[in-house]
């Protein structure tokens, strides 16, 4: 943090952190400032004087944060700040950069109330960034995605409407746990209780979201992102068994979670998951794996590698000319 702020900058600067990180202690917020602790307490007292509710509480888990109702100063971001926002959007969404969306409105917005010489970087950005789509990104409505995080949050159990991507639909009613963005998609994490297990399902392919009376607790060790890594290749109506003749660190990097738990065996590995879409998990995920594999389950997913063997195999004879 520059040493040359006047002490009214680094009171705003004690008031943003209280805002953002409630619970802080006077040494962290010290650390934050650049300043000693002393100091820390001095500029907390200047919020005080100025009519800023800041309330402290001593003891262990202890620290200073924003009484209720406090009426804060508007946002402001530093030219760094409204760079990486820029970039961040624009990397997650790259169609906001016209500006005919939600988001890009909203970005638009962000970039007209940022002061002049900060506002101009972050459009020059805008304008002339230009971001590849992620073919395998999908961006779900943001209604169903607030429905989903409100029961979250509320802990209510909810009855979900799904359409898997071959266009079977089912209702199933299940505890949800997280609202996970992971490899350019959204998730959801939960208990199934039609399965009696945990579940991973694709937000943007959630149809209705309705909760209901049930209400559910979610385990004290939660992980979202670990568990939906270890749950995204399970669950589906086909199962999969692929081993890999190499080892289990060159393979990896190749395996995208969907395809299932990759673990050592032998020499080699193998590949454990299922699928709702056979052909996709020959055409799109094993086909692009560099290493000799061979499909020993199930026997959709080996009908479907046989189809695209097949089809490859034509692509390389030579057609006979006729005399």
């Amino acid at each position: 943090m520059p040493t040359d702020l006047s002490p009214t900058a680094r009171a705003l600067r004690a008031m943003e952190i209280l805002q953002t990180r409630p619970g802080v202690t006077a040494d962290e917020l010290a650390a934050s400032l650049g300043v000693t602790e002393r100091a820390a307490r001095r500029y907390v007292g200047i919020l005080r004087e100025a009519g800023i509710p800041v309330e402290s509480t001593r003891g262990p888990y202890g620290g200073y944060r924003l009484g209720r109702g406090t009426r804060l100063p508007p946002v402001v971001f530093t030219e760094a700040e409204a760079l990486h926002l820029v970039m961040a959007v624009l990397d997650g969404q790259p169609t906001v950069a016209d500006g005919d969306d939600l988001v890009g409105s909203a970005l638009g917005k962000v970039i007209r109330a940022l002061p002049e010489s900060v506002g101009r970087q972050a459009a020059t950005l805008r304008e002339h960034a230009s971001a590849a789509p992620d073919r395998h990104s999908a961006h779900p409505d943001p209604a169903t995605t607030s429905a989903l995080v409100s029961a979250i949050a509320s802990r209510r159990r909810v009855l979900i409407t799904y359409r898997s991507r071959p266009g079977n639909e089912w209702a199933a009613e299940v505890d949800p746990w997280a609202v996970v963005a992971r490899h350019g998609r959204w998730y959801l994490l939960c208990h199934s209780h039609r399965a009696d297990a945990i579940r991973t399902y694709r937000v943007d392919r959630v149809r209705a979201v309705q909760q209901t009376a049930g209400t559910f607790e979610p385990p004290d060790d939660l992980d979202p992102v670990a568990a939906l890594e270890e749950n995204l290749g399970t669950g589906w109506e086909f199962s999969t068994h692929v081993i890999f003749d190499a080892p289990l660190a060159e393979v990896a990097p190749w395996i995208r979670p969907p395809m299932g738990r990759l673990e050592s065996s032998g020499d080699g590995c193998v590949l454990v998951g299922s699928t709702n879409n056979p052909a996709m998990y020959a055409q799109e995920w094993l086909a692009s794996v560099p290493f000799a594999f061979r499909v020993v389950g199930g026997p959709e997913l080996r009908a479907a590698v046989a189809t695209v063997a097949t089809r490859f195999a034509a692509a390389l004879a030579e057609k006979e000319i006729g005399g």
